[in-house]
């Protein structure tokens, strides 16, 4: 190898590590050209486990400067919501939340650990509550002649058992429990917004009722309205990313046979069989 050639090689690599080194200040760490990471929590919140290791990942990665929490979801068990509006809230990076077209009940308990919500004006969101449904077969099992019997520890033991009605016990305990995470619901609305609502103007808002985008902006349960490019471009200004920021976004594709059955989401199937007994619901309900 010719000494010409040596110095050629030197130069290309310098060049070439000079290049990397610009890549990784102005593109991977800098603000220019920044990442915008988008999670998507769709359907009915049954599970946090992939959410949250979503938000970890975003979290750390350096190229990533802000997370839009794009929801279109009626709501779900108390726990994942829970889970999830915690992870959020524990960012240090910008988050804005963009409601779809629904973001109700636990959909909007979530979009509240944002720093700056965006709704569609005809967003149906709100629907701040709890609820807990039994299935009562009562009357059917009477009329065919099935009988269950049942040997228990407690008093409380089958509360909510299908084969009877409930005692006012039973119904003063449950009410109890459900104004409980109620409060809950309601405390962490106003631990996040306290800025724009006062605790009782988020509480006289707290009855289940549902809004849309635009009376949401009204009552401040909201900050702007806009679409999911709004959010994005927002999250990108509060980041102080220059330019037009690239977007990070991991997309659920439904199998087959759920595009059959016609569910969604990220746990849709694995949910859609799943028999597991009465749970307390941040969930948006026009069941009688």
């Amino acid at each position: 190898m010719t000494r010409k050639t040596i110095i050629k090689l030197l130069v290309s690599l310098a060049a070439l590590v000079i290049l990397v080194l610009l890549v990784r200040t102005f593109v991977g760490d800098g603000s220019i050209g920044g990442r915008i990471a988008v999670v998507d929590i769709i359907g009915t919140i049954t599970k946090s486990d992939k959410v949250i290791e979503l938000i970890h990942q975003y979290r750390d990665n350096g190229s990533v400067k802000a997370i839009v929490v794009r929801i279109d979801s009626p709501g779900g068990s108390v726990a994942p919501v829970q889970e999830i509006y915690s992870e959020l809230k524990k960012l240090d990076k910008p988050v804005v939340a963009s409601l779809g077209g629904t973001a109700a009940s636990g959909g909007y308990y979530i979009a509240s650990a944002a720093d700056e919500i965006f709704a569609n004006p005809g967003t149906l969101t709100g629907s701040i509550g709890v609820i807990m449904q039994f299935v009562k077969m009562k009357a059917l099992f009477d009329k065919v002649g099935v009988n269950q019997q049942t040997v228990k520890s407690g008093e409380f033991k089958d509360t909510g058992s299908p084969v009877r009605d409930l005692t006012p016990e039973e119904k003063e305990l449950l009410q109890a429990t459900i104004d409980d995470v109620h409060s809950q619901f309601i405390d962490a609305i106003f631990d996040t917004r306290k800025d724009r609502l006062t605790r009782s103007e988020v509480q006289a808002l707290a009855d289940g009722r549902i809004f849309s985008g635009n009376q949401a902006l009204e009552y401040k349960l909201v900050d702007r309205l806009g679409n999911l490019p709004d959010a994005v471009a927002h999250a990108a200004e509060l980041a102080g990313i220059e330019g037009k920021p690239r977007i990070t976004r991991v997309k659920h594709e439904p199998s087959l046979l759920e595009r059959i059955i016609g569910i969604s989401g990220t746990h849709a199937l694995e949910d859609f069989f799943d028999g597991t007994g009465v749970l307390f619901r941040y969930e948006l309900s026009f069941a009688e």
